[in-house]
């Protein structure tokens, strides 16, 4: 019984450490949009479970100590392994609990005043339905959301884009908005102060948002190579000028642009066995994460039980 108390909490803590290099086959074999909507459920998933097994792990050794024991009326000594792997690992739980909830914190202040001033601007600018320009000799241009969504571009970007492209570069950042990918941008980033292994993963949900838009650009211009044309053109422009958009709010700019341009200047094939494979992997990833946590905090929700005498052993 000790060690299903243990054993199962590992599992959704060492699993993330493989998404990264699946998160880069997906975006190779999966379309855009599947891809966005298959990392980001995935990275939740492990995130929370991840979550789950590092609370079940700090209450495990929070129990060890006979102050908190009485306050939670243990009766009987907790069953764990040896004190020499409990304690280490608790600790470990609390310091990496610790500083995600630190570094979230943090981060969602950081972005929360970036959005502020950018809506901020948006809305004193002059708008044209949702198009709002800003007086500014920085080129830059994103998908702002909110209520109602704003695309805010630039007069130096305007000034950087032939007309066809400045078309193209609207129809991106539409797709954004109409998308809803700052939800995906911002649960990759919960994820990503959840467990360090899904940091890398927050940068593909990113590039397989960016993926999607420009899909959805060049299927709305007709023109693929236009539309590797203007992104490229757009990015140039960004290149010595520094964004001080939320990062959430997303941009045609952002994310490797030569692979972008590359994807967009190759007719999409299909691969759907390899799909087939890459999507049942994400599943698989998901599916163990979550039942070793669950696994592992019935456990030692069951262990508890049996040391305040409410069960036998």
């Amino acid at each position: 019984m000790t060690t299903l108390l243990i054993i199962p909490l590992l599992v959704p803590l060492l699993l993330p450490f493989a998404l990264p290099g699946l998160a880069r086959r997906c975006l190779e074999r999966l379309a855009p949009v599947a891809a966005l909507w298959a990392l980001t459920l995935t990275v939740l998933v492990l995130a929370g479970a991840s979550v789950a097994a590092l609370g079940a792990l700090l209450l495990t050794g929070l129990l060890k100590l006979p102050v908190l024991a009485g306050l939670g009326d243990l009766v009987h000594p907790l069953r764990t392994p040896s004190n020499l792997i409990v304690l280490p690992l608790a600790a470990a739980a609390t310091g990496l609990l610790t500083v995600g909830a630190a570094t979230l914190v943090r981060s969602a202040l950081r972005q929360l005043r970036a959005f502020r001033t950018a809506r901020s601007q948006a809305d004193r600018g002059p708008a044209a339905g949702d198009l709002c320009v800003i007086e500014s000799p920085h080129p830059d241009a994103y998908a702002l959301p909110g209520r109602p969504h704003r695309i805010v571009v630039t007069t130096a970007m305007l000034r950087s884009l032939r007309p066809e492209e400045r078309e193209v570069l609207f129809a991106h950042e539409r797709a954004h908005n109409a998308g809803n990918h700052h939800r995906f941008l911002v649960a990759a980033e919960i994820a990503a102060h959840c467990h360090p292994g899904l940091r890398p993963v927050r940068d593909s949900i990113a590039l397989a948002a960016e993926r999607a838009a420009d899909e959805a650009a060049a299927t709305a211009v007709g023109d693929r190579r236009l539309t590797a044309r203007a992104i490229a053109r757009a990015a140039l422009a960004t290149t010595a000028a520094r964004s001080t958009r939320p990062d959430f709010a997303a941009a045609a700019t952002t994310g490797p642009v030569p692979q972008r341009v590359a994807a967009l200047l190759t007719a999409p094939g299909r691969r759907p066995r390899a799909a087939t494979w890459i999507a049942l992997l994400l599943v698989a990833c998901a599916t163990v994460s979550a039942s070793a946590a669950a696994t592992g905090v019935l456990a030692f929700h069951h262990e508890v039980e049996i040391a305040q005498g409410e069960e036998t052993g």
